[in-house]
């Protein structure tokens, strides 16, 4: 008896393997007609639907995988460019406080500086809006001011009338007043170095002012003018990389803090003000947007002003560029001048000693001795309700009559 041979199952012309797509298509239908009882037509399209959803799963997967592995190039890409902006805007910082020191030639001079019965330190921060700190060191003079245009007024003013050795109170305010128009001159020649540096040429003269001011203005403690500088550097890395437009950016990072040296009465953010400004100078819409934007007030609209907010994020976060303490005194002392300032017959007003002190001038033509009584009170008054003031504030009236005739 011969042995049957036994069949390799995938030798069968019915094995899967052994049939093309369609014959396996066709096979599968017939196999669903007898165990569904479907239609031929009715399995084709179950078999289509199953087919439909297996391809709608693997493209949503693909999909995800590709998203995922874009989002983690990009990931990487933004740090990238970030970290290579913040190497070539690498900016120096001198966190700048609120004193400056002038040396004397000798310690004989403290009493040429004083004066008799104190008249010449006096008249001395009178005119500058200064204190003047005569026992921290036997040769120097500490000039204490929150406003840096005042101490370096007065430093300058301070060093002239020693070169000169004519501190007397008739010389002093001759001299304050020379130097105030020099300074004038000395913010325009820094405005246009500014510019300069920037790249940025052709700018009305009332903006090149503004932005000569820059470097005597701090904000957290970081010197204005540094930290637009840095600003431009980090918006053309950035504009450059993404392609944005790099001299809308640049302009718009130079100006958008602009508000911050810009004289107002009215307490308005700087943001504000900067959008004012540049629309008084007849600036386009898409930089006065890019560069007042900054801070969320107003809806950034451009990919210029994108950049703009994260230049300025980027500068203001870096660790020591900052200080929070500085700009709060500024603001404190800045409110208590202001409120002075807003009596009517005020002629000037001065926060000395940090903020402990306010020296008020008043118009001895409009305000008599009762009068100058009520101030101290009405003023007062207003700052312990307007002002938060940490161990309270010493309020002086200063009334000085003068008589001139020239023979």
């Amino acid at each position: 008896m011969k042995d049957k041979k036994i069949k390799d199952p995938s030798e069968s012309p019915e094995s899967p393997d052994n049939l093309s797509v369609e014959q396996l298509k066709e096979k599968y239908l017939k196999e669903l007609e007898k165990s569904a009882a479907l239609s031929r037509e009715d399995a084709r399209k179950m078999i289509l639907k199953e087919l439909d959803q297996e391809l709608v799963n693997e493209k949503a997967q693909r999909m995800a995988e590709v998203e995922e592995q874009i989002k983690a190039e990009s990931e990487d890409r933004s740090r990238d460019i970030l970290v290579s902006a913040m190497e070539h805007a690498a900016t120096s910082y001198v966190a700048e406080f609120t004193v400056s020191v002038v040396e004397l030639p000798s310690e004989d001079w403290k009493g040429k500086i004083i004066g008799k019965e104190g008249r010449n330190v006096r008249a001395f921060e009178r005119a500058t809006g200064v204190e003047l700190d005569l026992e921290e060191s036997p040769k120097a003079v500490r000039i204490s001011s929150f406003d840096p245009v005042r101490r370096h007024i007065a430093r300058l003013s301070l060093e002239r009338l020693i070169k000169e050795d004519r501190f007397q109170p008739e010389n002093i305010e001759t001299v304050v007043s020379s130097v105030k128009g020099d300074i004038d001159h000395e913010i325009r020649r820094e405005g246009e170095q500014l510019a300069l540096e920037t790249g940025l040429g052709g700018l009305p003269g009332g903006i090149v002012e503004l932005l000569g001011r820059f470097k005597f203005r701090t904000s957290y403690g970081q010197n204005l003018a540094k930290h637009s500088l840095e600003m431009v550097k980090l918006v053309s890395y950035l504009a450059a990389e993404v392609g944005a437009d790099v001299e809308l950016a640049k302009a718009a990072a130079l100006f958008h803090d602009i508000g911050k040296v810009a004289t107002s009465e009215s307490g308005e953010p700087h943001d504000i003000l900067t959008r004012k400004i540049l629309e008084r100078f007849g600036f386009p819409e898409k930089l006065v947007n890019a560069a007042a934007s900054h801070h969320g007030r107003e809806e950034k609209k451009s990919i210029e002003a994108e950049l703009v907010y994260i230049a300025d994020a980027i500068s203001g976060s870096r660790p020591g560029a900052r200080y929070e303490d500085i700009e709060g005194y500024v603001k404190r002392v800045t409110d208590l001048e202001n409120i002075a300032k807003s009596f009517s017959g005020v002629d000037d007003a001065y926060a000395i000693t940090a903020g402990r002190e306010l020296r008020v001038i008043v118009k001895a033509g409009e305000v008599s001795d009762e009068r100058s009584a009520q101030l101290v009170q009405e003023i007062g008054k207003r700052i312990k309700d307007q002002v938060v003031t940490p161990g309270g504030v010493r309020v002086v009236v200063i009334r000085e009559a003068r008589f001139e005739s020239q023979v």
